[in-house]
């Protein structure tokens, strides 16, 4: 099976940007979008081979997520079940045989780290909310986390040491929900490869000169392990400020 998930940093823009092309090529059997800034049905999306399941954020052109898949689901839900956090659109949990596909788009903690006290009670939640899933079957999670958990994960970790994505807070809560039972599948493949990422700033020519930060993941609970068959980051696609990654397991 192959999943792939991108932050397409608004779906109607990607579109003309090679978005189908990409998709087509990579042929995954899951897709998971990230900030689709849209409703479903406000552009023509060209995937007959898929249902399509969408959360949006009540405020418009914000935020939001989507799932794309072959196989029908046994079920869908949507949000963690947390008023605070469910006004965004950012979850969508859909139910497999064998597992739990939770496709995530993590709060930025945004400049000035304004955001942040909010962003460590997501965390918390959000873990909380995967540890009780995992409870029932094993659980696979994908999406912009919005954090680059190791300095080996973006080019300048020592200037960004308190930038948002980069502060010791959002690098201990990942290392926490990593504790609570889940792999980061792409570390667990490669654990020392460097100068990958998946997301690139627009100002300064910061793709072309690949100074980018990992923040899109897949990961897996640790059951899972032995059917991790690979973990690509498509740095070469294009169409959004980030890339699409991709997992590849045996389900």
């Amino acid at each position: 099976m192959k999943l792939i998930s991108w932050n397409v940093n608004g779906l109607r823009a990607c579109l003309n940007k090679g978005f189908l092309e990409a998709v087509n090529t990579l042929n995954p059997d899951i897709l998971c979008l990230q900030e689709t800034k849209m409703e479903q049905g406000q552009a023509l999306i060209d995937l007959p081979d898929y249902h399509e399941y969408w959360n949006s954020a009540q405020k418009k052109g914000y935020s939001g997520t989507a799932v794309f898949t072959k196989e029908q689901p046994l079920s869908v839900h949507y949000g963690m079940g947390m008023e605070e956090h469910d006004q965004e659109g950012r979850i969508i949990r859909l139910e497999y045989p064998r597992f739990y596909l939770v496709n995530v788009y993590t709060p930025n903690s945004q400049r000035g780290l304004m955001r942040l006290d909010y962003r460590m009670r997501w965390e918390d939640d959000f873990r909380a909310h995967l540890t009780a899933l995992s409870a029932t079957k094993p659980v696979i999670v994908c999406g912009d986390l919005n954090v680059a958990h190791q300095e080996i994960d973006l080019k300048n970790p020592a200037s960004n040491r308190r930038n948002a994505g980069f502060t010791d807070e959002e690098r201990q809560k990942m290392t926490e929900l990593l504790a609570s039972g889940f792999v980061d599948t792409f570390r667990t493949l490669y654990p020392d490869r460097r100068d990958i990422y998946s997301w690139w700033s627009y100002m300064g020519g910061a793709r072309a000169r690949n100074v980018g930060w990992r923040i899109d993941y897949f990961l897996a609970s640790t059951a899972l392990i032995p059917l991790i068959k690979e973990a690509a980051i498509h740095d070469d696609i294009m169409g959004s400020d980030h890339c699409p990654v991709e997992l590849q397991i045996a389900l």
